[in-house]
């Protein structure tokens, strides 16, 4: 019995402890770079409109790739590019259309699952990235959800007092043990 509640304690404190690190590893990352999260060179992002179903389901997260070169991008490539109305918002839809004017280039986009293209042509400068075709469905949620006050108590705070306190329970524990070994 005292094995296995060993056992179920190491379980229990090493997937706190992940869990942990992999949150204040996007956080820290997200912080860092002052945009998304990055891993491995892409940018991750969350999906929070049906505008790319079936392709992109609603609440997935994505995986995208940062481009240096925005203006050779061909017709039906996936771009994130930042709202013409607010650069705080990234929109996530399709190349329909490649258009030169004067020397700029400039994309004409739309959804998958939307029935007209966009209405206003996408500068490419604007473009953040190229979609990299990994998709995790409804982990966006579950990332949302941890960003908000709510979650950031239940996935980063609560994990961190339970691990703090099992380790001073163990020290604790530990003192006991040796007091009782120097009373015999």
């Amino acid at each position: 019995m005292k094995k296995a509640r060993k056992w179920i304690g190491r379980i229990i404190t090493y997937t706190l402890m992940t869990v942990l690190v992999i949150m204040l590893f996007f956080v820290i990352t997200s912080k860092l770079s002052g945009g998304p999260p990055q891993v491995f060179g892409y940018q991750i992002m969350k999906v929070l409109s049906g505008s790319m179903e079936p392709t992109i389901d609603t609440g997935s997260l994505i995986a995208v790739k940062p481009v240096s070169n925005t203006e050779k991008l061909d017709e039906g490539t996936v771009i994130t590019y930042q709202s013409i109305d607010n650069p705080d918002v990234l929109i996530t839809h399709r190349i329909v259309e490649v258009q030169e004017s004067d020397g700029t280039i400039s994309y004409m986009t739309k959804g998958d699952n939307n029935d007209s293209r966009d209405a206003v042509a996408v500068p490419s400068e604007n473009v953040v990235g190229v979609f990299s075709g990994f998709t995790i469905p409804w982990l966006g949620y579950f990332f949302t959800f941890v960003q908000s006050k709510m979650g950031i108590v239940m996935f980063i705070i609560v994990p961190g007092v339970i691990l703090i306190l099992s380790q001073i329970y163990n020290i604790f524990k530990s003192i006991g043990r040796l007091n009782g070994d120097k009373a015999s």
